[in-house]
């Protein structure tokens, strides 16, 4: 069985190691460099601490890779477990997240409820009276996407998979309502299966098959700031999820600020700007400063990069056989990177097996935007 995984960031080459693992015959096709779009442009976060259960259960199969990535694909991908600190300005909001907390305890994930001034314990420059309370676990954190990128890739082209960069897919072929290849620069490849896991792009691949995928991409920037007093890299990935803003420690001292402010426009994932915007920059610091003492008035930014979340009406995923042999996944709304090795194997069940059996699929399917009941994801910033 041949399949042809359309794209080269961490879904799919997740996607495509997990299938040839299964002995599926692979072929990746990334029009640029591996890793060049979303993946390394992402701040590389892994936590368990979401709103939904199914969003808790793709980071518990995530989890179990990135706790063992080093041993298992020899790559070092600089993982830090200092935590999240979930904080929430608003009574509601503080009400949700002891809902949640109690969800994710039921699930496993020993996640806990704090007051501001508890959570002062873990973020010492917090401002406490900001906020009516927080939830946090100490197992959450980040990693360098790049380094994942590297594993996945080496470990992908031992297990037999062809990885071809530089070559873009131009069309999806079908015969009879069914996927049967694609064509790319350099001509026509056949497959039973091909996969969508193209991230931003997932719409303009999508309808090559005739295939109406609801992601829109939506343009999210980063800064690295100096701050005033250096944060301690002990400090965990911070979040004011009220107004959206985060931050986390970086090396020495430094610190990643990031967060949407304003409108939020679909962009062109072929036209955006790479580079970060100045006035971004400094809202993104005067809402850090609201908040946290680290970022004083002397704090300075050095520099930053701007990214694209696959954002869905929900914020979950699309993960999907959306016609015979096209098989999608993307639209994790940010989530992507920290959410690749579950949905890599999610990927193989739908190839191989037909169905999924890690997570109920049906709450990965798109026929979920036909009702109005679908689970919203909160804890995204």
């Amino acid at each position: 069985m041949r399949t042809i995984v359309v794209g080269g960031g961490i879904i799919g080459l997740a996607s495509a190691y997990y299938l040839a693992e299964r002995g599926v015959d692979v072929t990746v096709l990334e029009k640029g460099a591996l890793g060049n779009a979303s993946t390394g442009r992402s701040a590389g976060g892994i936590r368990k601490q979401f709103s939904t259960p199914v969003n808790v259960e793709l980071s518990k199969i995530s989890c179990r890779v990135w706790d063992r990535f080093e041993e298992e694909f020899g790559v070092d991908i600089a993982r830090r477990q200092v935590g999240y600190l979930l904080l929430a300005r608003e009574e509601t909001t503080a009400g949700e997240f002891e809902a949640n907390v109690a969800m994710q305890n039921d699930l496993g994930v020993p996640s806990e409820y704090l007051t501001p001034e508890e959570a002062s314990e873990y973020c010492p420059e917090l401002v406490t009276e900001r906020f009516a309370g927080a939830a946090y676990l100490e197992t959450d954190g980040f990693a360098d996407p790049n380094l994942a990128v590297q594993g996945y890739a080496n470990a992908a082209t031992a297990a037999g998979v062809d990885v071809r960069t530089n070559v873009a897919v131009t069309d999806v072929h079908t015969r009879n309502e069914r996927v049967t290849g694609v064509e790319t620069g350099d001509g026509s490849i056949e497959a039973e299966y091909v996969v969508n896991a193209t991230g931003a792009w997932l719409c303009r691949v999508g309808a090559m098959a005739g295939v109406d995928i609801p992601v829109v991409p939506r343009r999210r920037q980063l800064a690295v700031v100096e701050p005033e007093v250096p944060v301690p890299e002990t400090v965990p990935l911070t979040i004011d999820l009220d107004t959206g803003s985060y931050f986390r420690p970086e090396r020495e001292g430094a610190a990643l600020v990031g967060g949407q402010f304003g409108d939020d426009p679909a962009v062109d994932p072929d036209a955006y700007r790479g580079s970060y915007d100045t006035e971004w920059a400094i809202t993104a610091l005067e809402h850090a400063q609201e908040y946290v003492s680290y970022f004083g008035p002397d704090s300075r930014i050095r520099n930053g990069w701007a990214g694209l979340y696959a954002v869905t009406p929900d914020h979950h995923p699309i993960v999907e056989e959306a016609i015979p042999g096209f098989v999608v996944a993307g639209g994790f709304s940010g989530h992507g990177f920290q959410h690749a090795p579950a949905t890599g194997r999610l990927v193989a069940e739908l190839v191989i097996d037909g169905s999924p059996s890690l997570v109920d699929g049906d709450r990965l399917a798109s026929d979920r935007f036909e009702t109005d009941h679908t689970p919203l994801e909160r804890n995204v910033a």
